[in-house]
C-alpha cells in the first residue's frame, strides 16, 4: 500500500516549513552526498551509536569487499572524522539518505502528511516538533542497538524517524481523514487510521524480525520510537491552536 495524497481542502496556511524540510533533504543528498556517492561525507555526519554512547569520535580503516556475483573488488571507506560534536550528528543524520529509493519514499510521506500538522500547529511549532521527534527517534535507535548487542559502529541516517513522528501525530489528530493510496494496483481512499496503522504494524513486524536475528538494514527502532514520540507530543504542540471545524 503506497499513499499518494490526502484531503487538504481545509488547509488554511501554506506549509513553508514542510517545503523547506523537503528541499534541505534533497539538497544535502544531491549536493553534499553526491546522490549517495560521497561516502566520506556520509560517514562523517551519520549517527554512529558508539559515538553517542561514549561521546568520542570513532574513525575506522577502509575495508575491501568482493562482489560474489561479479568477483569485482571494491573499497568501502571507514568511519570518517566528524568535524563537529558527535552529538550533533543526531541532527545532521536526519537530513541524509542512502539512495534515491530511500529519500523518495521519505519525502513522499513528508509531502503528504507533514503539511496537515504544520497547518494545525503553525510554522514554528511544527519545525520544533519535527526536529524533536527526529532526535528522539535517533536516540531510540541508539538505545535499541545497545540493548540487543548490535554492532555500535554501524552508522544510521535518514529522515524516517522524524517522519514516523509526523505519522504518529497525524494519526492522533486526523484519524478519519481520507488518504488516497495505491492498494494492489488499485487507487482508492482509506481512513488515515488504516493507512498509517498498517505502516506501523509493518515496523513492529520488522523490529521483531531484528530481535530474531534477521536484518535488512532498516532502523526499525527509530521508526517505532519516532512514531511513539509523535503520539506522545503532538497534543502538547497542538495546544493553543484553533481546532479545525471539520474532520475529513
Amino acid at each position: 500500500m503506497i499513499p499518494i495524497g490526502d484531503d487538504n481542502r481545509d488547509r488554511t496556511i501554506t506549509p513553508y516549513v514542510n517545503y523547506i524540510l523537503i528541499a534541505i533533504n534533497l539538497i544535502v543528498f544531491i549536493v553534499f552526498q553526491g546522490m549517495g556517492n560521497n561516502l566520506e561525507f556520509t560517514y562523517a555526519f551519520s549517527t554512529v551509536p558508539q559515538e553517542i554512547v561514549t561521546g568520542q569520535d570513532v574513525v575506522t580503516q577502509p575495508q575491501q569487499f568482493q562482489d560474489p556475483s561479479t568477483g569485482q573488488i571494491f573499497t568501502l571507506p571507514g568511519l570518517q572524522p566528524t568535524p563537529i560534536s558527535v552529538y550533533i550528528t543526531l541532527l545532521t543524520a536526519m537530513f541524509m539518505h542512502g539512495g534515491w529509493a530511500h529519500i523518495g519514499g521519505n519525502m513522499l510521506y513528508l509531502w503528504i502528511f507533514g503539511d496537515n500538522l504544520e497547518d494545525r500547529m503553525g510554522h514554528g511549532r511544527y519545525l520544533l516538533f519535527y526536529l524533536l521527534v527526529g532526535l528522539l527517534a535517533s536516540l531510540a535507535h541508539v538505545f535499541a542497538s545497545v540493548l540487543i548487542g548490535d554492532n555500535l559502529q554501524i552508522p544510521s541516517l535518514g529522515a524516517s524517524g522524524a517522519i514516523a513522528g509526523v505519522l504518529g501525530g497525524y494519526l492522533l489528530l486526523f484519524p478519519r481523514r481520507r488518504v488516497t493510496v495505491i492498494l494492489v494496483r488499485v487507487v482508492t481512499q482509506v481512513r488515515a487510521i488504516f493507512a498509517v496503522g498498517v505502516w506501523f504494524v509493518l515496523q513492529l513486524v520488522g523490529g521483531l524480525g531484528t530481535l530474531g536475528g534477521s536484518s535488512d538494514g532498516v532502523a526499525y527502532a527509530a521508526h517505532i520510537g519516532g512514531f511513539i514520540a509523535g503520539l506522545a507530543l503532538v497534543k502538547l504542540f497542538d495546544a493553543g491552536r484553533k481546532v479545525q471545524a471539520r474532520e475529513l
